[in-house]
């Protein structure tokens, strides 16, 4: 356990920058072992759960390897390249890497071993197996869908057409993974839009890839099987969901005033960014470029008073890694602040909605939580604060009431601050070095 206290900062001032994009450098590493050839990665996500990947993608035959430069070099084996490992692929935390990785070996004609953390043990995986078991593989897993488990994968992939019950990234990128190793053309089917970062990339490596809107609002998104994909050289572009929290600080501690550089603004995650604009914060989108395929900016934004919203359910999707810290930010809001369709939340590193809720109450803030979301009565300023908050092992549910600390009239704890390295290895760094009060309790 490695408890840290957040204390009132003074106005956070200054330029930034966050680490690269966690769905980015999973993609980026996994991708380049599956292309023919050398593939070079700057700016890679040097946390725990993209080197949990990396040390799987070697166990599968591929070499992935750290410059003195800082640049990734992937030496990849090609789409049904991949060799059975020697032993259990342990995927800690990364909820990205074990159903991304169980979608590239479903079609892979061997036996793959996967588990992963206390946490990561107890989240569904049902959502990809149904799908994979469809295309030929086979699953033996504990009850429930849950790790850890055995993949045997398909000597002989069918290519299947999938229609999601709900917007998945996860989901959808599994079945298209799969679909890569298998003949003619896998097809995806989303009710709505959900993130985008693995259609993006199998362009940039050359896979053959189409997206067709639906009459109903949704979309096809189709993969071409057994493309040889070229290896690509890419800077990962600094991750959003990093950026969210000098973001949220800089709005809720008065005077702030920051510049957020190189920051991905795929469309399918901006969601954030429309809610707190919604509330009045001002943020703004400076030097549009593009890099590795994704949209990227630099991002100004300055404190000052934020009214109450009513956040629909259908933005979820654009925001779901978001809602700890956008709570945060509401209960320094004017009014009370509704957040709705939040049932994924459930599920995630923890119960991410009644943490949420729980360090909220112990910060002196009232809240309703629902079944799918909450009610958040925003005292329009600074927090009472004072209170111990239990983050169930989940990193984003740890740097959020790190941030609600800097806005608080007494200081806030929280009893373990180890898993932040899963995610943004420099966060407190990188928080006090901006005019934070973050220390070890």
């Amino acid at each position: 356990m490695n408890p840290l206290i957040s204390s009132a900062a003074g106005p956070l001032k200054g330029t930034c920058a966050v680490p690269g994009d966690k769905s980015i450098s999973h993609r980026a590493l996994m991708l380049g072992a599956l292309a023919v050839g050398e593939s070079r990665v700057s700016g890679l996500l040097e946390g725990e759960d993209v080197l949990a990947t990396a040390a799987a993608l070697r166990a599968l035959g591929a070499t992935v390897e750290r410059g003195d430069d800082g640049v990734w070099r992937v030496q990849g084996v090609g789409v049904g390249g991949l060799a059975e490992p020697d032993a259990v692929l342990d995927l800690g935390n990364s909820g990205t890497a074990v159903r991304l990785l169980a979608g590239i070996c479903a079609s892979q004609g061997f036996t793959t071993f996967m588990t992963g953390d206390r946490s990561l043990c107890r989240r569904p995986m049902g959502r990809i197996i149904e799908p994979l078991e469809r295309m030929g593989a086979q699953f033996v897993a504990r009850s429930g869908g849950r790790l850890p488990f055995a993949l045997i994968g398909a000597a002989h992939p069918l290519p299947i057409e999938y229609r999601l019950p709900m917007p998945s990234a996860q989901v959808k990128s599994a079945v298209l993974l799969a679909g890569l190793n298998a003949p003619g053309e896998t097809r995806v089917v989303e009710p709505a839009p959900s993130r985008d970062h693995t259609e993006r990339m199998l362009r940039l490596f050359g896979a053959q890839v189409s997206v067709e809107a639906e009459a109903e609002g949704g979309s096809v998104i189709a993969v071409a099987g057994y493309p040889e994909l070229e290896p690509c050289t890419l800077t990962v572009p600094g991750d959003p969901s990093a950026a969210a929290f000098p973001l949220a600080a800089a709005l809720i501690v008065p005077g702030s005033d920051l510049v957020i550089r190189n920051v991905g603004v795929n469309p399918s995650r901006i969601g954030l960014l429309e809610t707190l604009r919604d509330m009045g914060a001002a943020i703004e989108m400076d030097s549009m470029r593009e890099e590795a395929g994704e949209p990227v900016a630099d991002i100004a934004v300055r404190a000052g008073p934020l009214r109450a919203v009513e956040v629909p359910a259908e933005r979820a999707p654009r925001m779901i890694d978001e809602y700890p810290i956008l709570s945060v930010v509401a209960a320094c809001a004017e009014g009370t602040t509704r957040l709705n369709g939040l049932a994924e939340l459930r599920v995630k590193e923890s119960d991410r909605l009644g943490a949420t809720a729980a360090g909220l109450r112990a910060a002196g803030v009232s809240v309703t939580e629902r079944d799918d979301g909450l009610d958040i009565v925003g005292r329009g300023g600074p927090l009472p604060g004072g209170g111990l908050v239990a983050t169930q092992l989940d990193h984003r549910i740890a740097m959020a009431f790190l941030t609600l600390g800097m806005a608080s009239e007494k200081p806030m704890t929280v009893d373990d601050g180890s898993m932040i390295a899963t995610s943004y290895p420099g966060f407190v760094a990188d928080m006090n070095a901006l005019g934070a009060c973050i220390a070890t309790h």
